[in-house]
């Protein structure tokens, strides 16, 4: 996995948040056996940032946690977008530090734990899950929470 960190925020992000985003990627691969080399862009931004993109690419203007752009489809016979090491391009995640560290306070865990759910959120849109039927949102859900206990995230 090639993991591809862009913190674009005026804020230094720390070696433990970096390491979060890291682990909960990693185990979300592990966990769905998905062994190919891929790569991932992670976009670490602030409120203003996401509430444009948001704005842009879905119509909804106002700031959210975490976007995810899948590159992949999963559909039967479909050739992977590659890049220039062979590797997958499985998408894009744009986290908003600002609203991870208010979700954060508001649930009553650590920023680290956080960061941690929404990527390992946002993997599992990059895998093909998503969450507009009460059935998908249930096994998506299940499957973040054994990942990020796996990773060492649990909720407390």
């Amino acid at each position: 996995m090639n993991l591809l960190i862009d913190n674009r925020t005026e804020e230094l992000l720390s070696a433990e948040l970096e390491e979060a985003i890291q682990k909960a990627a990693a185990e979300s691969l592990k966990y769905e056996e998905f062994d190919e080399n891929c790569e991932i862009s992670v976009s670490i931004v602030d409120n203003e940032e996401i509430r444009q993109i948001n704005k842009q690419f879905r119509n909804i203007d106002r700031a959210t946690d975490v976007l995810s752009f899948p590159m992949l489809t999963f559909e039967e016979g479909e050739e992977a977008e590659v890049n220039e090491n062979d590797e997958i391009i499985l998408g894009d995640i744009i986290i908003s530090l600002e609203r991870a560290r208010e979700q954060a306070e508001e649930y009553g865990h650590s920023l680290k734990r956080e960061i941690a759910f929404l990527t390992a959120h946002s993997m599992l849109h990059l895998l093909g899950y998503d969450h507009m039927e009460p059935e998908e949102e249930a096994e998506m859900f299940r499957r973040q929470k054994e990942i990020l206990i796996q990773a060492g995230f649990p909720r407390k």
